[in-house]
Order: C-alpha cells, then sequence, then structure tokens
C-alpha cells in the first residue's frame, strides 16, 4: 500500500489527551455478557484482532483500529476513541516496522501503557541483504504462531485465573497454522520453484514458503506499494512475465490496492490464462477468522497451481 504515513495532528492529540484524562485509571472494565470481567485487548487491525480472540476468546474484549477492508493502515489517523481504547488496554498488538504508526503514536500519548506486542520484533524476520524489510508479517505462519502463544502469556500475567485456558486456545489454535503449513508444504514438494508474480510484497511470506519465486520485478512492486508509478519500461518487463512459455503461474495481486497499472496487469493475467488468486491486507469484509482467511487464499493459490 502507499506509505503516506498518519500523524496524530497537534488537535487531534490534544483531544486525544483530554480524552484519556476524562476517562483516567478508574475506568469500568470492559465485561462479557454475563458480567464477567474482560480483559481489553487493542490490536492496530482486525487481523491481529481475530487473533488474539481466538486465543483470549470470552475472557477478553477485543477492540480493532482498523475494522474495514477499505481502511488504509499506512494512512489512518487516530481517533480521540483510539486514543481511549488504548489507554484502557490491558494488551496492544500492532504490527510494527513502520506498518501501523499511528499504534505506536497512540501508546506514546497514554497514560497506562498496556503490555505491548510488535510483532514484527516478534517475529525475527529480517531484511533480504541490500532490500527492503518485509513488513506483512501476518503471512508469515511461524510468526503467527509465536504470536498466539506470546498472547496467550501475556493474557496469563494480566488475569492468572485465565491462564491455562488462554494456553489451551493458543495450542488449538497453531495447531490449526500447522495444518495451513502443511498445505504450503504440499504446494512446495509439487511447485517448488515455479515462478508467480504479485502488485505488491504482501504475500510474500506465504510465496516463499510455498517454495514459489516471485517474477514480478522489484521496482514495479515497490513503486506500488509506494503509490508512485514505475518507469515505462518496468512496467513492460512486468507484463511479459505474464505472456510466453515462462510466464507466471499465477498472479497475487492486493485486492486492497487497485490502480490503473495493476488491473492492467491483471487484464493481461487474464489474457494471458493466468490464474488471479487476489491477496489482502486485512480481513475481508463478513469475514472475522483469521484461519478461514488464510485458510481460504492458501487454497486459492494450491487450486490455481494445480494441487489437489
Amino acid at each position: 500500500m502507499n506509505l503516506r504515513r498518519a500523524i496524530l495532528t497537534p488537535a487531534l492529540a490534544t483531544t486525544a489527551a483530554l480524552a484519556l484524562a476524562a476517562c483516567g485509571s478508574g475506568t469500568p472494565a470492559a465485561t462479557n455478557a454475563d458480567g464477567t470481567t474482560a480483559l481489553s485487548v487493542v490490536a492496530s487491525t482486525d487481523v491481529y484482532g481475530a487473533i488474539a480472540q481466538a486465543i483470549g476468546g470470552d475472557a477478553v474484549k477485543v477492540t480493532s483500529i482498523i475494522n474495514s477492508p477499505d481502511a488504509d493502515p499506512h494512512e489512518y489517523e487516530a481517533k480521540p476513541a483510539d486514543a481511549v481504547a488504548v489507554d484502557e488496554a490491558k494488551v496492544l498488538v500492532y504490527n510494527g516496522a513502520g506498518y501501523d504508526d499511528f499504534a505506536t503514536k497512540l501508546l506514546a500519548a497514554s497514560g497506562t501503557k498496556p503490555t505491548t506486542i510488535d510483532v514484527s520484533e516478534l517475529s525475527g524476520l529480517q531484511a533480504p541483504a541490500g532490500g527492503k524489510f518485509n513488513e506483512h508479517v501476518w503471512y508469515s505462519f511461524p510468526t503467527v504462531e509465536k504470536l498466539a502463544s506470546t498472547l496467550a502469556a501475556d493474557l496469563g500475567a494480566a488475569d492468572p485465573a485465565q491462564a491455562s485456558t488462554f494456553t489451551a486456545n493458543a495450542t488449538a489454535f497453531n495447531a490449526k497454522i500447522d495444518g495451513l503449513t502443511a498445505k504450503l508444504d504440499a504446494v512446495k514438494a509439487a511447485h517448488s520453484g515455479e515462478k508467480v508474480g504479485i502488485t505488491e510484497p504482501v504475500p510474500l511470506y506465504m510465496v516463499q514458503a510455498a517454495g514459489l519465486v516471485d517474477a514480478t520485478p522489484a521496482e514495479f512492486s515497490q513503486a506500488v506499494e509506494e503509490g508512485t508509478d514505475p518507469p515505462a519500461a518496468v512496467l513492460a518487463d512486468t507484463l511479459k512475465t505474464l505472456q510466453g512459455p515462462d510466464k507466471v503461474k499465477a498472479l497475487l495481486p492486493n485486492a486492497q490496492t487497485e490502480t490503473p497499472l495493476t488491473k492492467q496487469v491483471e487484464q493481461a493475467a487474464t489474457a494471458g490464462g493466468v490464474p488471479v488468486v487476489k491477496v489482502s491486507e486485512t480481513l475481508p469484509a463478513g469475514v472475522t477468522d483469521y484461519v478461514a482467511w488464510m485458510t481460504q487464499q492458501v487454497d486459492a493459490l494450491a487450486a490455481a497451481l494445480g494441487t489437489s
């Protein structure tokens, strides 16, 4: 997505500060429908919110700041209600690596300082030599398993009476992620080294885990991510990957960033008989489960490549 960053404007910062002062440390805890106390968890996006809900279950109340497929985390401007939510939170989960800077600004303004999980830092992933760090770490299944286990530990520290439940939930969740990894292993066994195309680096961790090779010129995908137009020669080289006997086996465009150039690439893929498997950065409309979302994308990729 476009890399223009959200900023907490002076006016908003003032409003947020007033909101925080109003809520104070005496704000009532979140409660479940049955009246029991629920831990407040804030996630920068609904991707992390869905994972937190899977681990916390009925013992948590999750607020996802970005909860619409139409919102861009890079450009989101925090609202006073977001500041209040962070101030009330026991745990804050955010992507880090500059992806959701609004979350770090809200944390800096918080008077209560919740336990934080920076998922990019947690991942241990590194930028390739001479390259840019791929911040879309929720497509890295080992990272998601680390997150689930960390959430269980942090939630258990906040509510020791529920610690065993959180651990059990994380174990069950990670078993499902292992199932997704097995699907990617099957793709790798059948298609290792085959080439695919992208419009942005969004799905690259999944692509790499499946043993596939990104054939899109880096200048093209980087330009799309940064909201700029690549040189005409780079576009031409990108279109060539969708034609001829050595064309890519599938195209994985970011469904949430469509420009005239990305549409041109998708049209070229369709014209060239290249399957199009759309990916996204946040949960699609009507989807609330991370595993279900990723299962759909992994299965669509496998089907496009001809893996049963």
